[in-house]
């Protein structure tokens, strides 16, 4: 057992600088077109009126303690103890995995498709699959898969830092596919070496971080075991 934080309360700035994370969670979470349109081409009225109702429900829960990291109190103190994970946390978590996982998971195939054929369908990757794949998320935590969201905290050390690790790894990534797509125009480069370019910088990227992260050298990507797998048996 490992005391994972020190204070007995959290203080209201923290509480506050947690809210802007779920508005973002769950702005970007209603998948096609509204995920689509707003990474394609940027908000418009749509995306207005679901950020004011995001806004306005994230708020009303985060001033009930009942967002992650918006708790009056710290809900997990140590890593290693049983008890029951939250359904607020099992929630928020589950949305954020599905934020993490499918547009990355949606381009990295559009890239794909695009270096063979030199073609884009992101669209029609987005409007065929990315409630499947949503879907594989939920059910992950309904069969208790998903780290952060599983019914039991016990092992939060370890899921607190892979889902650190998903978070450096595929943002940092995402930030970089859309520049290299931005960009892309002012490169004299025909449609399909062009798209092969952009799967070698995605794939570069991604493997950067996801080996900066798996030798714990970002932030919260430092893992703590428990039982068994602490003794490396």
């Amino acid at each position: 057992m490992k005391q994972a934080v020190f204070r007995e309360r959290n203080k209201r700035y923290y509480r506050v600088l947690h809210t802007p994370i779920w508005i973002w969670v769950f702005w970007v979470l209603p998948g096609y077109p509204l995920t689509y349109d707003l990474y394609t081409h940027g908000p418009d009225r749509r995306h207005w009126i679901w950020l004011a109702i995001v806004l306005a429900a994230v708020v009303w829960r985060g001033l009930a303690g009942r967002l992650p990291g918006c708790e009056p109190r710290p809900y997990i103190t140590h890593y290693g103890i049983h008890q029951p994970n939250l359904p607020y946390r099992v929630v928020c978590y589950t949305a954020a995995w599905i934020d993490i996982i499918v547009p990355y998971t949606l381009n990295l195939i559009g890239l794909v498709i695009a270096s063979i054929e030199g073609r884009w369908m992101l669209k029609q990757l987005y409007s065929n699959l990315y409630y499947p794949l949503a879907l594989a998320v939920v059910l992950a935590t309904v069969f208790d898969w998903t780290p952060r969201a599983r019914r039991d905290t016990f092992s939060e050390g370890v899921e607190r830092a892979w889902f650190y690790v998903a978070i450096w790894t595929v943002v940092p990534t995402q930030v970089i596919n859309w520049a290299a797509w931005r960009f892309g125009k002012f490169i004299d480069l025909s449609p399909l070496p062009l798209a092969r370019l952009r799967l070698v910088i995605c794939l570069v990227s991604t493997a950067l971080f996801f080996f900066l992260g798996y030798a714990e050298k970002l932030p919260r990507s430092q893992r703590h075991y428990e039982g068994i797998a602490a003794a490396g048996v």
